[in-house]
């Protein structure tokens, strides 16, 4: 059988195959008929070069033109909504609906629109001109960026439409994606929505590129490649800190998002007036497209005591009832199961779950363990180990002062939330806990679920390590998620016809912070 062509400086060509590869559907286990290129070196070496030359053209092209391309790629991908959504159904066994048609699909179009905008508009380059000594600086395209999409989002994250994709083509920097093995057959379908909307735009050809798999070996070096301006990363922990450390050694910034536990604390005044109803909410977070979320809640904390421990049983009635649903794929499936038995051999015992589901396709039985404040201080690494699936720990304190202990020994996380009592019985509880976990999250909620992440420039997606690589920058929310690929650029004394647009003394005032008579002012 035909291996499927990758696509390189704008053609769709044969790959220079070391090995090929099928994708299965996660509810059957079977494999599909396509047969996909695990590319070799000189795939990749002739992607940077025509990555590249792109990057001098783009340097060239306005942000309206820009607009116009991610403007046309939304769309694209809006106008082919049903067989793209019917692609991505057989390869993550995500439903059509609700998931993929009515709220990831939307969400990847409004995020393209957004970097669209802000493209336009400017202001993200945070032009500053100091016309007295001379010196002008903006943040401008920090050159190729290497995108390394996830296998739990199929477009809102894929590397060739997701919002990596979006932010860093809107910064003008070209983009080599590399599809995720376990959706290939519909990041190949985006590719041609995204190679036809370029083509449409008069944008460079090799503006984005895509390979569908590389070696460990051959991805390693990739990262590590100085024509790379930078590289983003979703997926596991220990393949960010392999790709950290590939990448830093040769001096290139990797925005990587890795392993999240989410912590969610339950003080005693909200399980008091609404335990039910928060076991529910709970339940439907932890479950959501089987628990694989970046922000899924696998950690939850709350005092002893017996309106606790009525919350706890709700809550593995919930999930006990609820039948499991598809995981996306066998690796998947395993490493959940290495990941629950790491946890109770670390001193977590079984409440409900804990073994595959059996029957068709990559399912595990939803998934409660706890233990108490005494476990997880003496094992707190082992105890705050991933397991990416439809798996949660409960931890429970005797006192509120080891309650605030347990948030001292957290690792860094995307997002904490702290449920409290609308009648402000916890308010001081929750004063003394807030700034533990504050510290330690990027995104910190309250009296809600982590699993929402909204297409708003204040939303931050992110936090401190191990969560991400370091805490200063998001992975959602445009402009700011775009300064990931830039990089900060000053001219000084540099005659006014060779500036960017933007720094010229006529650029347009709402993108300029300028000094007039020794004070900053805005426009």
């Amino acid at each position: 059988m035909a291996l499927e062509h990758v696509w390189i400086a704008g053609e769709w060509r044969p790959a220079d195959a070391i090995s090929s590869f099928h994708a299965d559907n996660p509810a059957t286990g079977q494999a599909h008929a396509l047969e996909f290129p695990v590319s070799d070196w000189p795939d990749l070496d002739a992607a940077l070069t025509a990555a590249g030359e792109a990057a001098h053209q783009l340097r060239q092209v306005s942000g309206d033109q820009i607009g116009r391309f991610l403007e046309g790629y939304a769309a694209a991908i809006e106008a082919s909504a049903d067989p793209l959504c019917e692609l991505a159904t057989s390869e993550t066994a995500l439903p059509v609906a609700p998931r993929l048609k009515n709220i990831e699909l939307p969400r990847t179009v409004t995020q393209l629109r957004q970097a669209a905008a802000a493209a336009r508009e400017g202001s993200w380059q945070h032009c500053v001109l100091d016309t007295k000594l001379n010196i002008r600086s903006h943040y401008a395209a920090i050159g190729p960026v290497l995108v390394l999409g996830p296998n739990n989002f199929p477009f809102a994250f894929n590397g060739v439409s997701g919002g990596d994709m979006a932010a860093a083509v809107a910064a003008g920097n070209p983009v080599i994606a590399k599809a995720h093995p376990l959706h290939p057959a519909t990041t190949q379908a985006l590719a041609q929505l995204a190679a036809n909307a370029l083509g449409d735009a008069s944008l460079p050809a090799a503006t984005v590129q895509m390979l569908y798999h590389l070696t460990p070996e051959d991805g390693l070096r990739l990262v590590a490649d100085r024509r790379l301006g930078a590289v983003a990363f979703t997926g596991s922990r220990g393949a960010g800190l392999r790709i950290k450390a590939a990448a830093e050694a040769a001096g290139i910034p990797a925005y990587l998002e890795m392993s999240s536990l989410n912590p969610v604390v339950f003080l005693p005044g909200a399980l008091r007036e609404r335990g039910e109803q928060l076991s529910t909410e709970l339940a439907d977070s932890c479950l959501a497209a089987s628990g694989q979320f970046c922000t899924s809640p696998n950690l939850i904390l709350a005092l002893s005591g017996k309106t606790t421990e009525a919350f706890i049983a709700q809550l593995a009635a919930t999930l006990s009832q609820r039948p499991p649903t598809p995981l996306l794929s066998r690796a998947g499936l395993a490493s959940l199961e290495a990941g629950v038995r790491a946890l109770r051999h670390a001193g977590a015992t079984l409440i409900c779950g804990g073994e595959p589901a059996g029957g068709e396709g990559y399912r595990y039985r939803n998934t409660l363990l706890r233990t108490d404040v005494a476990t997880f201080l003496a094992n707190a690494e082992a105890l705050q180990r991933e397991a990416f699936g439809n798996a949660a720990l409960v931890v429970t304190a005797r006192e509120f002062p080891q309650l605030v202990e347990l948030v001292r020994h957290l690792e860094g996380n995307l997002t904490g939330s702290i449920y409290s009592s609308a009648s402000g019985e916890d308010d001081e509880a929750y004063a003394a806990i807030e700034p533990e976990l504050r510290a330690r999250v990027g995104r910190l909620l309250n009296d809600k679920m982590p699993t929402g992440v909204a297409l708003s420039p204040a939303m931050n997606h992110g936090g401190p390590y191990p969560s991400t690589g370091h805490p200063l920058f998001t992975s959602v929310g445009i402009p700011a998620s775009m300064l990931r690929f830039a990089a900060l650029r000053c001219y000084d004394n540099v005659r006014p016809e060779r500036l960017p647009a933007a720094l010229r003394d006529k650029a347009p005032s709402a993108q300029l912070w300028r000094s007039i008579d020794g004070a900053w002012v805005r426009g």
